[in-house]
């Protein structure tokens, strides 16, 4: 890659007419291999008209555009984060939930945030909330179930979500309002814990198992809803984010999407993908939007032409679906939420009717069905052009690399796991051959395939700079240490490539965004770092977005450059603090 200053020929098309708005003395990375670096730009229209030598765009200012003066900035491309859920991480607490706090609480501080609830609370209803962290309960000697809570929570309905979503603890008392016993059978997409001698069920539900508990409870009020997705576009767009996916959506949450839409304060591009099953809240009309009501919804900010899949669970219930069987067992492989044949059937199907499938599968045994399931929609559809997604692809089979190229699957890596961490650690249950494999953006890249990062936040942060950081050095950006987490780290411009243009093509709009090229929408964020110039460890993670463009309209504008011009920003000043 050359120096910022060696600029390649710019690309100034004849007869462009004046621009609404110049960018220039700037160091602007392109991801255009054509022209991949240039010093101004100039917007007309919400798309870019010209790309290059800041002399040579200079011939687009006319008397009424807005020439900014970017004093060196560096800036780059919008970033993509293809898989986050704003509703499940702030929507509980904006309803009156029960929010502990910590992203790892011990038990006694699980305790202790259950006991003050009841009390600032009092009545019989239940409580809801986040999270435990059953590693954590591991670690303190003791088990998370049923008895721990009715120890001291007996009579009132207590209902907590893993750190992970992949379980939920509850006690005796909800499991009765839920009707769920001896007696209960497993739910297709997940399972109920049971002691192995009684039967009786344990208080863990995996999976879609804990949708049997949210049918007992009210839906999430729109409220709620609305401002969760409201401050979720708020803090993705402070933080470059000009195209993301938000997984899990039902006809509830689809109305509150489209209410922000509504009221232009939509700053990022959204595809939200409707829930296949009850995996997390009951879906309603499942079956109705996606046999045309999700188009009622699309705008040129919004489509929800995409259905999530859980294919199996998580590591930390030991449910993610492995190719062999799991570290100590004898054949115990995790936990496969539709059989082969039901994967198979409604991934052709749902590449038939134009629907992207996003499927959940953090085993490697579950992201081989998913690509066998693509390859029979192949065989049966021809070439679509949908692009499906293996959602999180914890680890993957080095045999199947090459094959995310070969089906135009996308890889997408999430949650931001990728270095040293307590959370990250835990994902050893996985065993060491495993571990090696984990999150492999390099080999998906080096197999010509396609890489994406989502936060899947709240499992982990929404800030895409952590884990665009930990792609470049595995470490942990906020540690001294130099110990790296499994597998290989990438250069920054792959890490780049990975956060920018293969978002786009993850969206199927690489054609009209996702680099600074012209003709394409005019998305571009300015930085207060040149990343070309700095040492990833330690700095990449604190990268402050000061400039946030989307089709040209200034969507976060840190520094209030453009105060009272036409160009104001959607958003300013202090971002919501997660």
């Amino acid at each position: 890659m050359g120096n910022p200053a060696d600029f390649s020929s710019s690309n100034i098309p004849g007869n462009t007419g004046a621009a609404d708005l110049v960018l220039t003395n700037g160091r602007i990375y392109t991801v255009d291999a054509s022209n991949p670096w240039a010093d101004a730009v100039a917007i007309r229209g919400g798309r870019f008209i010209a790309v290059g030598r800041a002399a040579e765009v200079a011939s687009c200012i006319g008397a009424h555009t807005r020439v900014v003066d970017l004093n060196g900035r560096f800036a780059m491309p919008g970033l993509y984060d293809m898989h986050t859920h704003p509703d499940l991480a702030l929507a509980p607490g904006y309803s009156g939930d029960l929010a502990i706090g910590l992203d790892d609480p011990t038990p006694e501080q699980v305790k202790q945030a259950v006991l003050d609830y009841a009390e600032s609370h009092p009545g019989d209803g239940w409580i809801y909330g986040q999270y435990f962290v059953r590693y954590t309960f591991k670690q303190a000697g003791l088990v998370a179930d049923r008895e721990w809570l009715d120890s001291f929570m007996p009579d009132r309905p207590v209902a907590i979500l893993d750190r992970s979503w992949g379980c939920m603890l509850v006690n005796s008392k909800a499991l009765e309002l839920a009707g769920i016993n001896t007696d209960t059978t497993d739910p297709r997409h997940g399972y109920i814990e049971r002691d192995s001698v009684t039967a009786e069920p344990t208080g863990i539900l995996v999976d879609g198992a804990y949708a049997m508990i949210h049918a007992t409870m009210p839906p999430t009020p729109q409220h709620a809803l609305k401002r969760a997705y409201r401050e979720g576009v708020q803090f993705q767009s402070g933080h470059g984010v000009v195209g993301t996916k938000y997984v899990h959506v039902c006809e509830h949450r689809l109305n509150a999407l489209k209410s922000i839409d509504q009221a232009g304060e939509l700053s990022v591009r959204v595809e939200a993908a409707i829930s296949w099953q009850d995996d997390i809240f009951p879906v309603k009309r499942r079956w109705e939007l996606l046999a045309g009501e999700r188009h009622f919804y699309r705008s040129a900010r919004l489509n929800a032409n995409a259905v999530k899949f859980h294919f199996d669970g998580t590591h930390e219930s030991r449910s993610s679906y492995l190719s062999s069987a799991w570290p100590g067992e004898s054949s115990w492989r995790g936990h496969l939420n539709l059989t082969p044949e039901h994967i198979t059937d409604m991934v052709v199907d749902m590449d038939r009717k134009g629907v992207r499938v996003i499927a959940h599968c953090t085993g490697d045994g579950a992201s081989d069905l998913f690509l066998d399931a693509v390859a029979e929609a192949r065989r049966r559809n021809g070439d679509s052009g949908v692009r499906h997604q293996c959602a999180h692809s914890t680890t993957l089979l080095d045999a199947n690399l090459p094959r995310f190229a070969e089906l135009q699957v996308t890889a997408e890596f999430s949650p931001v796991g990728w270095f040293p961490s307590s959370f990250a650690n835990a994902r050893a249950v996985f065993g060491e051959e495993r571990m090696q494999r984990a999150y492999n953006f390099k080999g998906v890249l080096e197999a010509g395939g396609v890489a994406v990062m989502g936060t899947d936040w709240p499992v982990s942060s929404l800030n895409p700079w952590i884990g665009f950081e930990a792609m470049i050095t595995r470490q942990n950006p906020f540690a001294e240490e130099e110990g790296s987490f499994y597998g290989k780290p990438i250069s920054l411009e792959q890490a780049i490539s990975v956060m920018t243009i293969n978002g786009a093509w993850c969206m199927g709009i690489e054609g009209q965004a996702g680099s600074i090229t012209v003709g394409k929408s005019a998305d571009l964020i300015v930085l207060d770092r040149n990343l070309f110039d700095i040492a990833a460890k330690g700095n990449i993670h604190n990268t402050q977005v000061q400039l946030t463009l989307l089709e040209g309209e200034v969507t976060w504008d840190r520094l209030g450059e453009f105060d009272g011009t036409d160009y104001a920003a959607i958003w300013q000043g202090e971002l919501p603090n997660f």
